[in-house]
């Protein structure tokens, strides 16, 4: 079989998709590193809240401190989501319970209780926004090396601000766009490419995880609703627990069908590819059965940074 498919710079065997203990380790870490650091704005605002708080000398005062209502709010269990629902007398309830149920009850120790609850539903909050920190992490780092793949070309480039929405520029200092970065977009041989994550398409009517579009920024919203304009769409699954990596290779399996049965539908057979965190020897040779029988285009773990700038390269490249 000629070794000419993109899978083969990277890739011997199956054998070479798995991830290895070494990596799963440092997976953890990294995701206990980012969780600290989404955690700080939280323990900072705990340490004002406690100092705002202790200039009561009861419970029943702390409603008297207007800077901490929505604290106190917060410490009742109230989500910042709910806070948009409830009126202004639901509010003043749910921080009458607090106080009687449980500052109250605290005694002198009545600001250390307060804080303590604040944290326990801002942990909550955190907890919600790390369940998916893994693909948002994934897709930093895809981006990161689309972009360095990008800069050893000497490629142009512009990319998608989340916040504001803006198409900016890429400059040559570009550390840490990739928190912000939604989309990239550049020009290779005349050939305008869009590279953007985490989008619903229409005629498929799920979220992909990648899509590579021939179209320039100001197309973009024109070539999502024209299947012709789709170069390769992948899967991205980055949770590092081995216990769910079997789970995550089957939704992105199905995932995967779904997007060639839509456009198989419109006679046409864009490059599909995955990318993986956890992938385990059953996963790894079920992956590389679909890489020899031409069923993924390409696929690579993403703990394994040669996979990555390798997979990075070739769709920097379509």
């Amino acid at each position: 079989m000629p070794r000419n498919k993109p899978y083969y710079k990277h890739l011997s065997g199956s054998s070479g998709l798995v991830t290895t203990y070494e990596e799963v380790r440092a997976g953890f870490v990294a995701l206990a590193l980012e969780k600290n650091r989404r955690a700080t704005p939280f323990v900072e605002q705990a340490r004002s809240l406690k100092s705002a708080a202790s200039q009561a000398k009861t419970p029943a005062d702390l409603l008297n401190i207007e800077s901490i209502q929505p604290a106190l709010l917060t410490a009742s269990g109230v989500s910042d989501k709910a806070m948009n629902y409830l009126l202004p007398k639901d509010k003043i309830e749910a921080i009458q319970g607090l106080i009687a149920k449980y500052l109250e009850p605290a005694g002198p120790a009545f600001v250390e209780e307060l804080v303590f609850r604040f944290l326990l539903t801002r942990g909550d909050t955190l907890g919600g926004s790390m369940r998916n920190i893994g693909g948002v992490m994934g897709e930093r780092k895809l981006a990161r090396a689309t972009l360095a793949n990008l800069a050893l070309a000497h490629i142009s480039y512009q990319w998608l601000h989340s916040d504001s929405k803006e198409w900016l520029i890429g400059k040559e200092n570009d550390a840490d766009i990739e928190l912000y970065l939604t989309a990239i977009s550049w020009s290779i041989k005349g050939r305008d490419r869009t590279m953007i994550y985490n989008r619903k398409i229409p005629f498929i009517r799920k979220n992909i995880d990648l899509c590579l579009l021939s179209c320039n920024p100001q197309e973009l919203s024109t070539a999502f609703t024209a299947p012709s304009r789709y170069i390769a769409l992948g899967e991205l699954k980055g949770g590092i627990d081995p216990a769910g990596a079997d789970e995550h290779w089957k939704t992105a399996r199905t995932s995967l069908t779904r997007i060639r049965k839509a456009f198989s539908d419109y006679g046409l057979s864009p490059h599909t590819f995955f990318v993986g965190a956890a992938i385990e020897n059953s996963m790894a040779e079920e992956i590389w059965h679909q890489l020899e029988d031409g069923t993924l285009s390409n696929a690579a773990n993403l703990t394994n940074a040669d996979h990555v700038a390798s997979l990075c390269g070739w769709l920097c490249g379509l």
